[in-house]
């Protein structure tokens, strides 16, 4: 479950940014819609446990954010919370499979080399298993960041701004894996978008006004 109460965050003391209450139930699908300017990348910075807000909290899978140590939330963050961001930001010199075990040592967990297999696979990039970032085209990047995000089974997967940069064929692709995915490890979804071409396919939005 991810739920906010009462979130507010400022960049300059002066221009406070205020954030609607959400609640959102696991397994549950959200869209977050908000023009430019509207706060939604700091919003997920916020339920990422990326940024630290002023006032209020941030609840995810029944733990506050804001009682963690900065050492604890990278820890719970690895392991409960699965961001896919804009950027892919791999690191090149690592393999995709390293990566993604990096990935998986971070947030305090065994490596895995057969759930980074399984997850390749359900993704259509596992022959790309030993192949560097830089040998990968935009979607297969995007496909194994879905992979990174997912490779810790974490209750909740943020992804900011996924469609922004597609066509409609590759737009409906990459929200159909996201969901498929997402279905499968039972983890709340929330989408962070400007993409107007989202609104139909979720019925639970939130919207940030500029």
């Amino acid at each position: 479950m991810l739920q906010t109460k009462d979130l507010q965050y400022s960049y300059d003391e002066k221009t406070v940014l205020s954030f609607p209450d959400i609640t959102c139930q696991k397994g549950e699908r959200w869209l977050l819609l908000g023009q430019s300017g509207s706060g939604k990348t700091t919003l997920l910075h916020l339920l990422g446990g990326l940024r630290t807000a002023e006032y209020g909290d941030v609840i995810v899978a029944g733990k506050s954010l804001k009682a963690l140590s900065k050492s604890g939330m990278d820890r719970f963050r690895g392991q409960n919370i699965g961001i896919v961001f804009q950027q892919a930001h791999f690191i090149k010199a690592l393999s995709v499979e390293e990566n993604l075990m990096l990935a998986q040592k971070l947030a305090g967990q065994a490596i895995s080399r057969e759930r980074i297999k399984d997850l390749l696979s359900r993704l259509n990039v596992e022959h790309k298993l030993k192949s560097k970032p830089d040998a990968l085209s935009i979607g297969e990047q995007q496909r194994v960041a879905i992979a990174r995000a997912l490779v810790n089974k974490p209750a909740v997967i943020l992804a900011d701004e996924p469609t922004s940069a597609l066509d409609d064929k590759n737009c409906d692709e990459v929200i159909a894996l996201l969901e498929q995915q997402a279905q499968q490890e039972e983890a709340t979804l929330l989408i962070v978008t400007h993409d107007g071409r989202l609104k139909d396919k979720f019925s639970n939005t939130i919207t940030l006004n500029s």
